[in-house]
């Protein structure tokens, strides 16, 4: 099984320490997280002013406050990254963990065309990878694949939907693609999340998986967004497919949902409009020589990320220690590995890479969930960890 080797050239963004990039760092000295300002001259421990990433978001200028900050030198980032992987993890020194906390994790579903047409394939095929090309023709048949232009809720998206349903091609996922209500879901608990150079969790019952590229922001408790990271809402195909009410077995595992490298925090070189036009690419490179890369950009995604946010925080919906919300999945692979007309799934051993100019690269190799480091580190250890350090 391939080993991971990070470094700072391979992880920053393709401006470098340039923007406002904040992240946690795991201390054993401490036997527990500091929240970080990454710089150019060093990592430094700025937990004093803001014990947790939360803290940090919720201030009026996030951004600002980050630069401001000052703290404890921590050593170079090249030298924690070198440490995050497992295989290579010196249990002294300190790692690079999620770059956020006490957010929510949620997740928009069916936001983009190309991922919304596989949905419909997943219910159709219910599970059988098979059956998966036959049906993604006929779909794209009467659906098309460009509804890049159609408006979710729109009366063209109506006049479509009952086009559909009379066509007996309409579907649930249909429904929150083009429909008026999104969906948007519980990815994983708070403090679940793993980090660049972890390993990511596949549950072993699973046998027609896939990596979703996404890109993830980071709204304050007010719903106002502050900065974005890179994610992978790691998706199995078979178990959603067979029923939708399965999404919580498919989405909610160990080691299932990576979010990293940083969190880049909205500044005069970073704002939400560099999110809507960001272009983010997908490589999977596996023991067997197989290699898989995708493209795509958010600026093809059927619903504005500040509507996805105002859909999930608002009057209804209150996140005291404010969300992260995965965007929605860009495209899925569909590329046959083993055989004609099986597709794409995961091997153990797959080395995923989610990249960014704007946010750097998010990288996982992937791993059975049971074989992955387990959770063991939630809320109320983080609670205490910060009272006995006399961070709160």
């Amino acid at each position: 099984m391939p080993a991971l080797h990070l470094s700072s050239g391979s992880s920053l963004p393709a401006d470098g320490f340039a923007g406002a990039l904040a992240g946690r760092i795991w201390r054993p000295d401490r036997n527990g997280p500091s929240v970080v300002a990454i710089r150019a001259e060093g990592v430094r421990d700025i937990s004093r002013a803001f014990p947790t990433m939360r803290d940090l978001c919720e201030v009026k200028d996030p951004a600002a406050a980050l630069r401001a900050a000052d703290g404890e030198p921590l050593g170079s980032l090249d030298a924690i990254l070198a440490n995050t992987p497992p295989d290579d993890r010196g249990g002294s020194k300190p790692w690079l963990p999620a770059p956020v906390d006490l957010q929510a994790i949620k997740a928009a579903g069916v936001t983009f065309a190309v991922s919304m047409l596989e949905r419909v394939i997943e219910e159709r095929a219910r599970g059988n990878p098979a059956a998966a090309a036959a049906i993604r023709g006929e779909i794209s048949r009467v659906v098309g694949d460009d509804l890049t232009r159609l408006k979710p809720g729109s009366e063209q998206a109506m006049q479509l939907k009952q086009v559909l349903i009379e066509q007996g091609a309409w579907s649930q996922y249909l429904e929150v693609g083009i429909g008026p209500d999104p969906e948007i879901f519980s990815k994983a608990q708070p403090m679940s999340a793993v980090g660049t150079g972890f390993d990511a969790g596949l549950h072993p019952m699973s046998s027609w998986n896939n990596p979703e590229p996404e890109v993830v922001i980071v709204a304050a408790s007010t719903g106002r967004i502050v900065g974005a990271t890179l994610g992978n809402d790691v998706n199995l195909r078979d178990v959603e497919g067979r029923s939708a009410l399965l999404l919580g077995k498919c989405k909610d595992n160990n080691a299932s949902c990576a979010l990293g490298p940083f969190l880049r925090l909205f500044d005069a070189t970073f704002t939400l409009d560099d999110v809507r036009r960001m272009s983010v690419t997908l490589t999977v490179e596996g023991d067997d020589d197989f290699r898989l890369e995708g493209f795509s950009s958010i600026a093809k995604i059927s619903r504005d990320p500040a509507d996805l946010v105002c859909q999930m925080i608002g009057e209804h919906h209150q996140y005291p220690d404010g969300a992260v919300l995965f965007l929605g999945t860009m495209f899925a692979p569909i590329d046959d590995r083993d055989a004609p007309g099986q597709g794409f799934t995961h091997k153990i051993g797959d080395v995923v890479t989610i990249a960014a100019p704007e946010l750097g690269r998010l990288v996982n190799r992937m791993r059975h969930t049971h074989e992955c480091e387990p959770w063991t580190f939630g809320t109320s250890h983080l609670m205490r960890n910060l009272a006995r350090r006399r961070l709160l």
